[in-house]
């Protein structure tokens, strides 16, 4: 018997229909590899301290009112889909900067100046809510995040950042 195993998201979403001990040993060769990258200098230290500054933010933001007025606390799935985004992020990536909403999202931002700048809103439920502003074009929409980032909301931060 074989069973459909998603590899990470990260591969394109491919599919492997092992489940034998060499498949078993791939999968786990292709997560120790991913991991190691993610944890090198060059190429994963600035996801590294953005999920550092996540946790900062989820533990200060993690109960209501921490705003000191209405503000709805963090929940625990937000962080989770919050972390998801992070290690969805291609490798090399400048990390965008964190904060916290007063409706409990989390958003991640990429800034240039005041008119270079995309600010991607996270949900407990997944929903990416985005708004880009370049020069006097904007943008703005909401997407479902299912573990890979949209291409039309990656776009958009690698051109704050590439310009």
């Amino acid at each position: 018997m074989t069973l459909a195993r998603q590899t990470p998201s990260f591969f394109g979403g491919t599919q492997t229909f092992g489940s034998s001990s060499a498949a078993e040993y791939v999968l786990k060769q292709v997560a120790e590899g991913w991991a190691q990258l993610r944890n090198s200098n060059s190429l994963g230290a600035g996801v590294a301290a953005a999920s550092e500054k996540l946790r900062g933010v989820a533990g200060e933001c993690s109960s209501a009112g921490w705003d000191g007025y209405e503000a709805a606390a963090i929940e625990q799935e937000t962080i989770g889909q919050a972390e998801r985004f992070l290690n969805a992020l291609p490798l090399g990536m400048v990390a965008p900067s964190i904060g916290a909403e007063s409706d409990g999202h989390i958003t991640f931002e990429w800034y240039q100046s005041p008119r270079r700048i995309v600010s991607v809103s996270i949900s407990p439920e997944g929903d990416l809510h985005y708004a880009a502003l370049f020069g006097h074009s904007k943008t703005y929409g909401t997407e479902p995040f299912f573990g890979e980032i949209p291409s039309d909301v990656l776009k958009l931060a690698r051109r704050v950042v590439a310009e």
